[in-house]
């Protein structure tokens, strides 16, 4: 994104992207940490929970990631946030990103724990995107390697890893990411499911794709 299509769509003050990227090794206290923080947000909303889920690295068992939980929020409409911003933000959460263009997401920072509350409508496409990639990188030790691996070498350059890591994926077709197992196709009516979602014959999906659709996780 440019600096101006950042201010767009920020909530408040616009802080610098500029700050050296730290990954950590897997720590079981995240999905923990989860648990409550999906419990606070259920008891605040209550049934216009429709969906939540642990996403990003931190949802990936043995995955390195940066120290901040990605919480996937599917609500009625997102777009509607007065049915459910003003009660989040009761409860200490803050709107700090509003992306009308772009899948109707809404970003929310945690009260206590550093959390990414993702807000998307039930049924949005992206919400199963993310949930394929998370899936699929908890099943297949390779791609979740490469993952990791790339990540690594990204942050060692202090470079902005969602940006970067579109960047590469679209514009250098020779790097690893395109050579190895993350790209995917599943084109038999019999392919295997994953984490309960399945890729459709003929519509040649690639796990490289989703990397690239879901470069917003930490």
């Amino acid at each position: 994104m440019t600096d101006q299509e950042i201010r767009e769509v920020v909530v408040g003050e616009l802080r610098p992207h500029d700050a050296p990227i730290v990954l950590v090794e897997y720590d079981p206290e995240w999905p923990v940490l989860f648990a409550r923080e999906a419990r606070r947000i259920r008891e605040v909303l209550g049934e216009r929970v429709l969906q939540l889920e642990h996403v990003g690295s931190t949802s990936v068992p043995g995955l390195i990631a940066k120290n901040i939980l990605d919480i996937l929020l599917a609500v009625a409409e997102s777009s509607d946030e007065p049915s459910y911003v003003p009660d989040l933000e009761k409860a200490g959460y803050r709107l700090t990103v509003r992306e009308p263009e772009w899948h109707q997401h809404r970003l929310f920072k945690g009260p206590d724990t550093n959390i990414n509350l993702h807000v998307f409508t039930k049924g949005s496409s992206e919400i199963e995107r993310t949930l394929l990639l998370r899936d699929w990188l908890r099943e297949n030790p390779e791609n979740r390697k490469l993952y990791a691996e790339t990540k690594k070498k990204l942050a060692a350059h202090k470079m902005a890893l969602r940006t970067e890591l579109r960047r590469k994926i679209y514009h250098n077709r020779s790097n690893a990411l395109t050579r190895a197992s993350l790209d995917v196709r599943l084109e038999k009516p019999e392919s295997p499911s994953c984490g309960g979602l399945r890729l459709q014959p003929g519509k040649a999906t690639t796990i490289l794709g989703l990397v690239a659709e879901t470069a917003w996780l930490s």
